[in-house]
């Protein structure tokens, strides 16, 4: 098994951090990333317009999890026996072909409902060899001694361009339409594909690691079900893409535009406040000792509940504009943390897979939580099923912790009791 370390010194204190390889795959990421997000608030925007029902908004996101459930295992084992790099190309022509599409059939007002389960669908292949073949491949970037602090740093060029992509999006859908949105983002991808030319092949492992790289599906899962704190953690991520994600990733143009009334700017801005509290989160932890994890996630469930409960009852933009800023804090702190737990965890043969195990508790589950929530929104009301869901996640998250802690003890925090 492998322990990880449990000195309490902060991880940025990590010498000769970040590589060469490591800054370049960032910036053709943060640029990629900001044209995805400004698709994203694009998209969401233009299915508001096409569709008033929150089951029909929650389909498009099943429709898109169903390849992902299907084939992130396979995108595990590819990331794991074959070239991440070559996978992440292919996955980048894909997403410039989709983003061509959409736009141009925006562009001449042919666009339909069908047109976006179509090319949602086909997004949802290519996310699931995507998704594990880009988590596996930053730590293999920088190294096991360097994996808390590059996922800290990554996630926060994520979250990052949320504060930048929305607001520009709301923009440009307002003076130039959405369409601009889809064909910029397809400009964008060229970033990373070129970043990924300039990166080194994977080094290659020991006979017995490389043996264990051509076995199934079956060594990530197994991992994660005998390694107790993996499994608490990835029990964590699950029940924030049950109760809080929904919202985040498939309700808030409905949110925005049917609760609070908000032009495409407005709902920008807010897209651009969840990015603030996200980006703060992912800072954040970048100074978070090992032994201080156990009190922050505790922390963070107690802030996402609080924002939940706020978000039922907000009534004008800058109620709704904090509360979002301070749900992305404690989400974005929390999945970090936990994320950072399975990775550090994580065997390097097997890591592709262990992602899609991972990736399942976000991607597997988000679809069917998302209609789900989307039902409960149809049949009462968003703000009721934002109250609930306060309610609910205060009630598992607790537990999901309780147990982690009870479980995990110094595999987590050496001064965890």
């Amino acid at each position: 098994m492998h322990e990880p370390s449990t000195d309490d010194t902060p991880d940025t204190e990590i010498k000769h951090f970040p590589n060469g390889a490591f800054v370049r795959y960032l910036t053709g990421e943060g640029i990629s990333m900001t044209g995805s997000w400004m698709q994203a608030m694009a998209a969401g925007w233009v299915v508001a317009g096409l569709t008033t029902s929150a089951t029909m908004l929650a389909f498009v996101n099943l429709i898109s999890g169903i390849p992902m459930i299907a084939l992130s295992t396979v995108g595990g084992l590819f990331a794991d026996k074959f070239d991440k790099r070559m996978i992440l190309q292919i996955c980048q022509v894909v997403q410039i072909i989709l983003s061509l599409y959409v736009g141009y059939m925006l562009s001449i007002g042919r666009l339909e409902l069908w047109h976006i389960f179509f090319t949602t669908f086909l997004a949802g292949i290519s996310a699931a060899f995507e998704m594990p073949a880009a988590s596996a491949l930053v730590p293999e970037l920088v190294g096991r001694a360097h994996v808390a602090r590059a996922i800290a740093v990554d996630r926060a060029v994520f979250h990052g361009t949320r504060l930048i992509g929305p607001a520009l999006a709301g923009y440009l859908v307002g003076r130039y339409g959405p369409a601009s949105t889809f064909y910029i983002n397809a400009a964008t991808f060229l970033a990373l594909m070129i970043a990924l030319l300039t990166l080194p092949p994977r080094p290659k492992g020991t006979a017995a690691q490389e043996e264990k790289r051509k076995h199934g599906m079956g060594e990530g899962f197994r991992h994660v079900y005998n390694d107790r704190p993996s499994f608490a953690m990835i029990l964590l991520m699950a029940t924030n893409t049950i109760f809080v994600f929904p919202l985040l990733a498939i309700l808030l143009p409905l949110y925005a535009k049917n609760i609070l009334l908000l032009t495409p700017q407005q709902m920008g801005f807010l897209m651009l406040s969840s990015g603030i509290g996200s980006l703060s989160g992912s800072l954040f932890i970048l100074k978070v000792k090992r032994s201080w994890r156990p009190k922050v996630m505790a922390i963070a469930v107690l802030l996402i509940c609080c924002a939940l409960f706020s978000l039922s009852q907000a009534t004008f933009f800058l109620w709704a504009a904090g509360s979002l800023t301070s749900l992305a804090l404690g989400v974005s702190s929390l999945v970090a943390l936990a994320n950072t737990v399975v990775q550090e965890r994580s065997p390097d043969e097997i890591r592709g897979r262990v992602a899609a195990v991972a990736g399942l508790s976000f991607f597997g589950l988000l679809p069917f939580a998302g209609m789900i929530m989307a039902g409960v929104v149809d049949w009462l009301d968003l703000r009721h099923a934002l109250l609930y869901s306060a309610c609910c996640y205060a009630v598992i998250g607790i537990f999901v912790l309780w147990w982690a802690g009870d479980a995990a003890g110094k595999e987590i925090s050496p001064n965890l009791s």
